[in-house]
């Protein structure tokens, strides 16, 4: 039997707002539920466990293969890998309580990137030792924005994007771990992954297999801002749609308006080349509100863990 959800909760976050947050979280009750039921200790597994989402644009960056080479060499093994249709509702689901400062751009992006593929999540196992599993991952995988950066994150490796194109995304702390794993899986899918886990078999093949299907069906693209600008003005040359004279390629705030009056006005244009042109010139965050949750860091854990 799991501790009383308000203290499995204290014992797994430093936040004390975000145990307040998740007492009445769906998600994370239906993983702690599920666990109890098996007889697995709920805190035990989210120390022990994180996961890690190779997103839409890992797929197109043929980033899936490096990234399990990196979790091998950095302490952290396979233990299930499960292909995932993702959907505009999986990115609001995992990010509920921090894509209230999200801008409206970043938003429309985000939901042409989750139709460009199936999303690869990874359960990981490594040892819970002077941070947890989640934690340890979290700090080892790198910042969002590719100025933080650090030689040997995994972000760092896989290459300097842009703020919303980073590629992966792994819970901050085992709290999340519970809830997360609850988004990406149903019941069922849970309870098979939970079977591969208990084997503590390494499973970093079947992620590469998984990894070939998704690039057979999704093709390799350019993350470079002029190929993108590129693409997307001779769609509109296509359309009949006159660029002003006026308009400067280099400069974002030209770029930015060239994609919102194409929006206005309902334009086809390629998905990829507006994610990545968007990525680089429309703004990320609204900056009117705080975030609902922060970010939990390394640090903050130390400091606040018994």
């Amino acid at each position: 039997m799991n501790a009383p959800p308000r203290e499995l909760l204290a014992a797994l976050t430093p936040q004390p707002e975000k145990v307040d947050a998740y007492l009445g979280d769906t998600y994370l009750q239906e993983t702690v539920d599920q666990l109890d039921r098996l007889g697995i200790d709920a805190g035990k597994f989210a120390r022990e466990h994180s996961l890690l989402l190779l997103k839409p644009d890992a797929v197109v960056a043929r980033a899936i293969e490096p990234t399990v080479q990196w979790l091998g060499e950095n302490g952290f093994r396979v233990v299930s890998a499960r292909r995932v249709p993702a959907d505009r509702h999986l990115a609001r689901a995992l990010w509920y309580f921090t894509w209230n400062i999200a801008s409206p751009e970043r938003r429309r992006l985000a939901d042409l990137l989750v139709r460009i593929a199936d999303v690869l999540v990874l359960v990981v196992r490594g040892e819970d030792g002077h941070l947890p599993v989640p934690v340890r991952l979290t700090e080892a995988k790198g910042a969002t924005d590719p100025r933080k950066r650090k030689p040997g994150e995994l972000r760092y490796l896989l290459g300097r994007h842009s703020y919303l194109l980073n590629l992966v995304h792994s819970p901050d702390d085992p709290a999340d771990v519970l809830r997360e794993l609850a988004i990406y899986l149903d019941e069922r899918s849970r309870a098979t992954v939970l079977t591969q886990i208990a084997t503590g078999a390494d499973r970093a093949s079947d992620a590469v297999a998984i990894a070939r299907d998704l690039y057979a069906r999704v093709p390799a693209r350019s993350f470079d801002r002029g190929d993108a600008l590129e693409r997307i003005l001779r769609d509109l040359e296509r359309a009949g749609v006159s660029v002003p004279s006026e308009f400067d390629p280099a400069a974002d705030a030209d770029c930015a308006r060239l994609l919102d009056a194409a929006w206005a006005e309902d334009r086809e244009l390629d998905p990829w080349s507006v994610i990545v042109l968007g990525s680089h010139v429309l703004p990320m965050r609204t900056g009117t509100q705080p975030q609902t949750l922060r970010p939990v860091s390394a640090q903050e854990w130390l400091e606040k863990r018994p």
